[in-house]
């Protein structure tokens, strides 16, 4: 029989109420699939500040995807009213994705300025920078800000 005692590992779980876990878990699979649009977007933005414009090739290739996924999602950012495409001349931000791109990459900052205050090496603190950043809540990123402010 398992030890039930109050400092085993094995203990009783209190599991959160059912609509507790399930918002939850919703914001968890909202968050996923909002990433893939904000990288996008943050790349084409970053692509077309470091060299004029952001093309297709270029964003599969930097993103590690094919060119169809690459088109499949660019077609994705039209619909929504963050890109548009230029023929012959690539991909470019609305007013609207030019935003969202400013706000990911503040969050990013932000996160990846906290991995670093708390010791995390530059190069792992970036990679998972890209995981957090699409995660965190307005509120905890507030307080990422806060204290790293405090920090001085």
């Amino acid at each position: 029989m398992p030890n039930s005692e109050p400092d085993s590992p094995l203990r009783r779980l209190e599991l959160p109420t059912e609509p507790t876990q399930a918002s939850r878990f919703g914001k968890a699979r909202s968050a996923q699939s909002g990433a893939l649009m904000e990288d996008y977007v943050e790349l084409i933005d970053d692509l077309i500040r470091s060299g004029g414009e952001a093309r297709p090739t270029d964003i599969a290739r930097r993103l590690g995807v094919s060119h169809p996924t690459a088109i499949k999602t660019i077609t994705r950012l039209k619909r929504e009213g963050l890109a548009v495409a230029k023929p012959y001349r690539g991909v470019f931000l609305t007013e609207s994705g030019e935003r969202l791109a400013e706000r990911v990459r503040t969050r990013h900052r932000v996160v990846v300025d906290l991995l670093l205050a708390v010791g995390v090496p530059a190069e792992a603190a970036e990679q998972d920078a890209e995981g957090i950043e699409h995660h965190v809540s307005d509120a905890t990123l507030a307080a990422f800000g806060a204290f790293l402010r405090r920090l001085g």
